[in-house]
Parts: structure tokens; C-alpha cells; sequence
């Protein structure tokens, strides 16, 4: 149990350093994390924002009732709730689908919206609509990060070389399913030009450069897992 904490406490400052150092976090912004779980992330933002505000959501119930009782009540800017999304595996009494479900803020509410590896289990037209909906909630000149597996010249070829124990299955559009290391695990990548174009579709504008991580098996002193964009609301 105690390398189970240790993991989570880790991988979330790892998470809250990338907030500081790619996004620029500043202690006195409203922030929205989009599927924010069991606070792994929130938690070392409560020594962060004093006087910002944080919202976050997720489709897991029981994630949502321990940040509502443990985080809260200790810190009344960090607020919780429940996403009505339909998941067979997380939120199976969920009614909506994720391209149906619209955040519940309203337009211009933050400086900051982050997600991190929720794209990579969620299909294209979801993606679209929560790119839509994250550009609505932001502030103009507000800044988006979010984590993805790209696809692109140099993650291809990793791919082929079997850098990493990956097989890509179940090809959609600009969507790759690809199993993991565990025979029961899957996550979704994505064509990184695709991706780009529906930033430019949503009126985000990518700051560059994207910052790649290890997850194809990529060398040298990378920042995460995970590849990650950050982008600004035009």
C-alpha cells in the first residue's frame, strides 16, 4: 500500500510540475481539470492556488465522493462533481454520451483547463466536442494542457522498431487502438495533424513546441509519459 501512495503522490506532482513549467500556472487562477479522479492531481494544487479556484470533474462516482470529502472541506475553492457520462466500465448509470454531455460552466469561466490521459481512452467525436466545449469554458488568452499519444513520423517508426511492447489494432479515421502490456488494457492514438486541425477548428492556437513523451520509448530527459500540447483561446 505504501508504494501504491508513493506512485500516486509522485505522478501527480509530476503532473502538477508540468502545470508550472509548460503552462505557466499561476496561484491566483480558476483552473478546471477535466476527469480529475481521486484528486492525484488536486491534492498538490491545494498548496499552490491560494487564491485561485479550482473545479473538477469526472465520470467515476465514488472518485468524485472522496474529493468531495476529503478535499472540500479543507478547501472550500476546490469544488467536485459529477459528470452524468454514460462508461460501461466507470459510469455504466451514466445517460449522456460524451459527445452529448456539455461542461457545466459557463462561457469564458477559466484561466486554465487541463486533462490528463483522458483523451487517450476516448474516440474521435468525443475528442471534437470536448476540444469544443474546453475552448468555450476558457477566457480569451486563457490556456489549455493536454496530454495525448501522438501519431506522427517519428512515433510510427518507434512503433515499427518495437521500441515499446505495443500492437496497434482497430484503425478508425485518425484514431489507433493499441493494447498494452496488459492483454486487457487499451488506450486511443491519435494522428498528430488531425489533432492539430481540430485545435484550429475549436479557435485554439497551439503554443509550440509540443513537448513528446516517453510512452513509444523515446530517450533523454522528457518531461512525461505522455505527450502533451499546450494551447491558447484566440
Amino acid at each position: 500500500m505504501g508504494g501504491e501512495v508513493s506512485s500516486f503522490s509522485a505522478a501527480g506532482r509530476r503532473v502538477f510540475e508540468n502545470l508550472i513549467e509548460i503552462g505557466e500556472l499561476k496561484p491566483d487562477e480558476s483552473i478546471l481539470e477535466v476527469g480529475c479522479g481521486i484528486g492525484r492531481t488536486a491534492v498538490p494544487l491545494t498548496r499552490f492556488l491560494d487564491k485561485g479556484t479550482y473545479e473538477g470533474f469526472d465520470i467515476v462516482p465514488m472518485s468524485i465522493g472522496w474529493c468531495q470529502h476529503k478535499i472540500t472541506p479543507k478547501h472550500p475553492n476546490f469544488h467536485f462533481r459529477l459528470a452524468n457520462v454514460h462508461n460501461e466500465g466507470y459510469n455504466p448509470n451514466g445517460k449522456l454520451s460524451a459527445s452529448e454531455y456539455r461542461f457545466p460552466y459557463g462561457d469564458g469561466s477559466f484561466d486554465f483547463v487541463f486533462l490528463v490521459s483522458v483523451f487517450t481512452h476516448m474516440i474521435p467525436e468525443d475528442v471534437e466536442h470536448y476540444l469544443s466545449e474546453i475552448s468555450r469554458v476558457l477566457r480569451k488568452g486563457g490556456r489549455c494542457l493536454i496530454t495525448y499519444h501522438l501519431l506522427n513520423q517519428e512515433s510510427k517508426r518507434l512503433l515499427d522498431s518495437g521500441s515499446r511492447d505495443y500492437e496497434l489494432e482497430d484503425i478508425r479515421g485518425p484514431c489507433t487502438s493499441m493494447k498494452l502490456e496488459n492483454p486487457t488494457e487499451y488506450a486511443n492514438a491519435y494522428e498528430e495533424k488531425y489533432v492539430k486541425t481540430i485545435y484550429l477548428d475549436t479557435g485554439l492556437e497551439i503554443v509550440e513546441p509540443v513537448h513528446y513523451g516517453w510512452w513509444v520509448g523515446r530517450g533523454g530527459n522528457l518531461r512525461f509519459g505522455q505527450d502533451i500540447i499546450l494551447a491558447r483561446k484566440k
